[in-house]
C-alpha cells in the first residue's frame, strides 16, 4: 500500500537512481542494507497480508516495512513509544539543550572510523558535561543527561554532533539534596568547550596510540590533527531550558528517531536532480530550498547510515541505565514527585497508533462500518501489482 499522502519519496529517488548510483560508488554493507531497505519498504518484495471487511467483503493488500533505522517511514512508533519511556524518566524541573560540535578537521578521521569515533564523542561530552557540573563554581553537583547522535547538517553534510537533554539541577556528593542549576544557562559554555576539547583530543590520541583508529592518508599524525584542533574554535550551544513539559515531548520527539532527511521535506525530482527544504539558522531558521544532483543528493544521505549495532542514545549521571533504580528515585523523591508509568508499555503497535492517532486503521475504509479482519500472510508472488 503506497503512501498516497506524499508526492515524493526517497524510495523513488533511489530506485530511480539504483543502477547508475551503485555502478558509481562502493557502499559499505550496512549502506546497502539501507538502500535496499527504503526501496523495498511497504512494496510487494517484503510481502504482506490480506485484510478483509467482515461486514461488506472488501479486500485491502497491506506490504510490510522494512523497519530500518534509516528509513523515513518508519520510525514513527518507535519514536512515540520511546518518547513515552523517556518521560517517565524525566524530572519535573526545567531542561536544557546543549548540543557538542567537531571542527571540521576532523570529519574525515570521524568519517572512516565511525564506530570508534562516535563512541568518543558521546564519552568525551558525557564527561566533559558530569565534570563541569561537579565543580563547586558552577552547580556542585552530579548532573544527568540523555545524549542522542546527529551526523547532518540541514543540507545533509557531514557534521556530526551531539544533542543533550539535562535536567536543570542534579545531586549533591551525600546524595541528601536537590542541588538546582542557574535559572538562565546550566553551565558557562566556554569553560564547557574547553574540557570538552580536551577530553576528546586526549581520548583520541590514545585511541591512535592503540591503533583503535585509522588516521587518514593525508594527515601525517595526529599531533598534525590536533594542532588544526586547537586553532579552531570548539562550539558548544547551551540553549535557554524548557519551562513546559509538553514542549520538551515534541522536542524530544524531533531529535531522537529522526533520520537525515523526512519525505515530507522533498519538494521535487525531475531530470536527475532534487529539490528539498532546509532551516537556514544563520537566517535565523528561514526555510529555504536547496537543489542538488540526485547522484550528490543519495550520496549525502548515505554518509549518515550508521554502523552495525551502533546505539545513537545514551545517559549519563543519575539518568544513566545503572542508576536509574537508586539515584533517579531519589531525584524524584527530593523534588518531591512520583514517577509515572508508560503510558505505551506493553501495547502493540496498532493499539499505541489508535492511543496517538485517535483512528483505528482496521475500521474499512469502503463501508465505514465493518472491521478489516487479518489474513494469513501471503507470498510476495502472489500479490497484484500496483
Amino acid at each position: 500500500m503506497e503512501n498516497t499522502k506524499q508526492d515524493i519519496e526517497l524510495a523513488d529517488i533511489f530506485s530511480d537512481q539504483a543502477t547508475h548510483f551503485l555502478n558509481n560508488h562502493n557502499l559499505c554493507p550496512e549502506q546497502q542494507k539501507a538502500f535496499n531497505a527504503i526501496i523495498q519498504c511497504r512494496t510487494a518484495v517484503l510481502g504482506g497480508h490480506v485484510d478483509h471487511c467482515d461486514n461488506c467483503g472488501y479486500i485491502r493488500q497491506s506490504y510490510n516495512s522494512c523497519r530500518n533505522r534509516h528509513c523515513p517511514k518508519c520510525q514513527f512508533i518507535k519514536k512515540e513509544v520511546w518518547v513515552d519511556k523517556l518521560m517517565v524518566n524525566l524530572l519535573p524541573v526545567k531542561h536544557f539543550h546543549i548540543v557538542f560540535t567537531i571542527p571540521s578537521c576532523l570529519h574525515k578521521l570521524f568519517y572512516i572510523n565511525q564506530a570508534c569515533a562516535y563512541s568518543l564523542l558521546f564519552k568525551a561530552a558525557g564527561k566533559a558535561l558530569i565534570q563541569c557540573a561537579a565543580n563547586p563554581e558552577f552547580v556542585g553537583a552530579q548532573a544527568g543527561a540523555v545524549g542522542i547522535l546527529h551526523t547532518w547538517g540541514q543540507t545533509l553534510i557531514y557534521h556530526p554532533h551531539i544533542h543533550m537533554i539535562v535536567p536543570a539541577g542534579g545531586l549533591s556528593e551525600d546524595q541528601m539534596e536537590w542541588v538546582p542549576a542557574g535559572r538562565k544557562f546550566f553551565l558557562p559554555v566556554k569553560a564547557l568547550s574547553a574540557v570538552y576539547r580536551g577530553i576528546l583530543c586526549r581520548l583520541i590520541e590514545q585511541a591512535v596510540a592503540q591503533k583503535a583508529i585509522k588516521l587518514p592518508d593525508d594527515a601525517g599524525d595526529f599531533n598534525f590533527i590536533k594542532t588544526q584542533c586547537y586553532k579552531k574554535k570548539w562550539v558548544v550551544y547551551c540553549e535557554k531550558p524548557f519551562s513546559c513539559a509538553n514542549n520538551l515531548i515534541r522536542y524530544l520527539g524531533n531529535y531522537t528517531h529522526r533520520v537525515a532527511i523526512s519525505n515530507q521535506r522533498l519538494l521535487n525530482y525531475q531530470d536527475g536532480k532534487v529539490s528539498f527544504s532546509y532551516k537556514n539558522y544563520k537566517m535565523a531558521g528561514l526555510r529555504k530550498t536547496i537543489t542538488l544532483d540526485a547522484d550528490e543528493f543519495i550520496s549525502r544521505f548515505m554518509h549518515h547510515v550508521l554502523p552495525c549495532g551502533f546505539y545513537k542514545i545514551r545517559y549519563y549521571g543519575f539518568m544513566a541505565i545503572c542508576n536509574m533504580k537508586l539515584k533517579l528515585q531519589s531525584c524524584f523523591e527530593l523534588i518531591g514527585k512520583v514517577a509515572f508509568l508508560p503510558v505505551f508499555e506493553g501495547l502493540t503497535a496498532l493499539e499505541v497508533w489508535r492511543n496517538i492517532t485517535g483512528g483505528d486503521p482496521l475500521h474499512c475504509p469502503k463501508c465505514n462500518t465493518g472491521k478489516m479482519i487479518h489474513q494469513l500472510p501471503i507470498a510476495t508472488t502472489q500479490f497484484k501489482s500496483d
